[in-house]
C-alpha cells in the first residue's frame, strides 16, 4: 500500500469514527411517541406515590379505559383554549387486559375574560362501555357524546363526585391534583402518531384494541404496567355513601336451667369450721 492509499484509508476510518457517536445517539434517542409514553408513565407513578392525591383505586378498578394527557397547555387572552397530546388504553371486558396504547390529542376552548397560560397533566377515567365505544369513530366531545364530571380524589366516596358520569376527569398543576371540568373538550385519534408508532399507513382504533397491530416498545409495556398497577390494585374497596351502624353484640347466653329430673340435696357449707355448731 502506497502512502496515498494509506492516507485515504485512514481518512475514511476517521470519518466513520466521527459519525459513529451521532448514529449511536440517534439510535438510542426515543421517538416522539416513546417520549409521550414515558411522560405519561411518570405522571401515573407520581400520582400513585401520593394515595391521598390520586384517582381512587375503586374507580380505576371500574375503568373501561384510561387516558393520560401530560402537559396540556391552557392559554387565554379573552378567548381561551387548551391543547395537548396523550395516550389512551382500553380494557377488554372479557380478559380484563388493557390494549396497546392509542395516541390521542385533546383540544377545547372557552369564552370570557381571562388572561395567562398554564400547563397541567390531565387524566380521564372511562367508567362505561359506551364512553369508550364513542372513540371508535375517531373523535368525540366530552359533555356532548359522553357525560363528564370532575372526579373524586384520594379516599373520597363516590358521593363526593356529586354526579354519576361516564367519564371522570382530573388535572394536576404544580403538584396539586383535583377533579376538573372539561365539558366541550374534544378527544381525537392522533393519526400521524399512531401510524408512526405501529409502522402502518392507516392504523385504526379497532386494529389497536383488537391486537391486530402490536408493539414491542419497552415504553408501551411500562405505561401499561403503570395502568394495571392502579386498575388491579386491591388497596381500597369502593366506599359507600353512608356508614352502616355496627351491629349490637349478642346478649350473653343465660345459664342453663336446673334439671327437674329428681331432687338432690347437698350439705351446707360450714361457715365456722372446727367449732361446735350453735
Amino acid at each position: 500500500m502506497n502512502r496515498h492509499s494509506f492516507l485515504r484509508a485512514l481518512g475514511s476510518t476517521l470519518a466513520l469514527l466521527a459519525l459513529a457517536p451521532a448514529a449511536l445517539a440517534q439510535a438510542t434517542e426515543p421517538s416522539r411517541e416513546d417520549a409521550r409514553l414515558i411522560t405519561a408513565t411518570q405522571v401515573l407513578d407520581e400520582l400513585r406515590a401520593t394515595p391521598d392525591q390520586n384517582v381512587p383505586d375503586w374507580l380505576m378498578q371500574r375503568a373501561y379505559g384510561v387516558a393520560v394527557i401530560p402537559e396540556v397547555i391552557k392559554g387565554a387572552f379573552v378567548f381561551g383554549g387548551r391543547y395537548g397530546k396523550g395516550v389512551l388504553t382500553v380494557r377488554d371486558p372479557t380478559s380484563g387486559r388493557f390494549s396497546n396504547p392509542i395516541f390521542i390529542s385533546l383540544a377545547g376552548g372557552s369564552v370570557g375574560w381571562q388572561l395567562g397560560a398554564t400547563s397541567t397533566d390531565v387524566v380521564l377515567v372511562f367508567v362505561t362501555p359506551r364512553s369508550v365505544e364513542h372513540f371508535a369513530r375517531g373523535k368525540f366531545t366530552l359533555g356532548a357524546d359522553a357525560s363528564v364530571a370532575a372526579g373524586p380524589v384520594g379516599r373520597q366516596g363516590e358521593a363526593a363526585a356529586g354526579i354519576h358520569a361516564e367519564i371522570y376527569s382530573y388535572s394536576r398543576s404544580r403538584g396539586l391534583f383535583a377533579g376538573v371540568a372539561l365539558d366541550g373538550t374534544a378527544i381525537a385519534f392522533d393519526r400521524a402518531a399512531n401510524n408512526a408508532f405501529y409502522n402502518g399507513e392507516e392504523v385504526t382504533t379497532s386494529e389497536i384494541t383488537s391486537g391486530k397491530v402490536t408493539t414491542r416498545s419497552e415504553s408501551a409495556h411500562r405505561f401499561l404496567a403503570a395502568i394495571a398497577a392502579s386498575a388491579n390494585s386491591q388497596g381500597g374497596a369502593e366506599p359507600s355513601s353512608a356508614s352502616a351502624p355496627a351491629a349490637p353484640s349478642p346478649p350473653p347466653s343465660p345459664p342453663p336451667a336446673p334439671s327437674t329430673g329428681g331432687a338432690k340435696t347437698y350439705p351446707m357449707e360450714d361457715a365456722q369450721p372446727g367449732q361446735e355448731p350453735k
